[in-house]
């Protein structure tokens, strides 16, 4: 019997860039590669015109601006869900999912799309995120996810929920990757010596992702007369750029003059990731889910993180060697010498795929449109 073709719609606030937009853009791929139709709703942004060279439709609504007049999108949202018989909504983000919720609430029963959630992190347990756990089905990105949503919100069903991580795409991040010869390290270091290791700190630059931590360590390291060299790799948003100078100044105050470099934002994240003898993730929080520990290990680059949160639990997976108990500064800098001095291969294969994530995305949409 052939598979009914289905009209699903995503919402979100905006496709500008981050991991909730382009996992939007993944999901719309496998949609349109299945035989489905994907449609998108957000204010619009940089990543628009990609989406629909995929064979997706955008419709801009402001259904994320947080302001008042945003309550007139709703009427709108729910002209389109009607005329255009979409089967489903997904949300992915708080206020737009309140934006959906109220939309379908206009829609009688017997027409009323399916509706499904996503949850990208551990969401403060009031009223407004509720919404994220009302979903007939709601994604959880990691099983720390899953575990945090079922405690914060007891009320919410175990059976509703499906653990689907992130996953990422071998073709875009190939293990054994190396740049090509046109690729130029702008960090490249002159000199006579040997080249020193690069240890690779990725993440925008606020207080909980660990760029204090990293820096600490990469002196303990330096100290020990260890050749390294240390990237800092992500900028700061525009209006809160005063942590990027207090960086600045711990380097300095821990000697480390020479032996860190402070990348900014970059476009180039796998080349710079291929080339690292070393990837760290030590934020101070756990992280929900842990992108780019899967791109690094992905790659074939090794690993040091603190053992809590998504991270924890891909490195668990892939490469426990990686593994250090979370704020452990003294135990990253333990683990990245002996990782240095021995280096233990990374495993090719992991489960952490997006084949897998697309599959299993499509697989509740259709349970539930079946």
């Amino acid at each position: 019997m052939s598979r009914r073709r289905l009209t699903v719609l995503q919402l979100l606030p905006e496709l500008e860039v981050g991991g909730v937009e382009q996992g939007t853009l993944e999901i719309a791929e496998a949609l349109v590669t299945a035989g489905h139709r994907a449609l998108v709703v957000s204010a619009g942004g940089r990543m628009v015109p990609k989406l629909e060279a995929l064979g997706a439709e955008h419709v801009a609504l402001p259904v994320g601006a947080k302001r008042l007049k945003t309550l007139g999108v709703i009427r709108p949202l729910r002209r389109l869900l009607t005329t255009e018989r979409v089967d489903l909504v997904h949300a992915r983000s708080r206020l737009p999912a309140w934006i959906g919720r109220f939309a379908l609430r206009g829609i009688p029963t017997a027409l009323r799309p399916r509706w499904v959630t996503t949850v990208h992190g551990p969401y403060t347990a009031n009223r407004y995120g509720r919404i994220m756990v009302s979903g007939d089905r709601i994604i959880a990105i990691s099983e720390f996810i899953r575990d945090y949503l079922l405690t914060a919100w007891p009320g919410v069903e175990p059976d509703r929920v499906r653990v689907i991580p992130r996953g990422v795409d071998p073709q875009r991040f190939p293990y054994g990757f190396r740049p090509d010869a046109s690729w130029q390290q702008p960090w490249a270091l002159a000199g006579s010596g040997p080249e020193p290791h690069l240890l690779t700190l990725p993440g925008r630059l606020t207080r909980w992702k660990g760029q204090e931590d990293f820096l600490q360590m990469l002196a303990l390291l330096v100290a020990r007369g260890l050749p390294v060299h240390g990237l800092v790799v992500g900028g700061p948003h525009p209006r809160k750029r005063e942590f990027e100078q207090e960086l600045h100044k711990l380097a300095d105050k821990l000697g480390l003059a020479g032996h860190v470099s402070f990348l900014g934002q970059r476009q180039d994240m796998r080349e710079i990731l291929s080339v690292s003898s070393l990837v760290y993730s030590l934020t101070r929080e756990p992280e929900a889910f842990g992108r780019t520990t899967l791109e690094a290990l992905s790659l074939g680059r090794a690993v040091v993180g603190y053992d809590h949160g998504g991270t924890g639990e891909i490195l668990r997976t892939v490469f426990p060697a990686g593994l250090v108990p979370a704020g452990d500064i003294e135990g990253a800098a333990e683990r990245s010498a002996a990782l240095l001095m021995a280096s233990q291969t990374v495993p090719k294969d992991h489960p952490f795929t997006l084949q897998r994530l697309q599959q299993d995305t499509l697989a509740v949409y259709e349970e539930l449109c079946r």
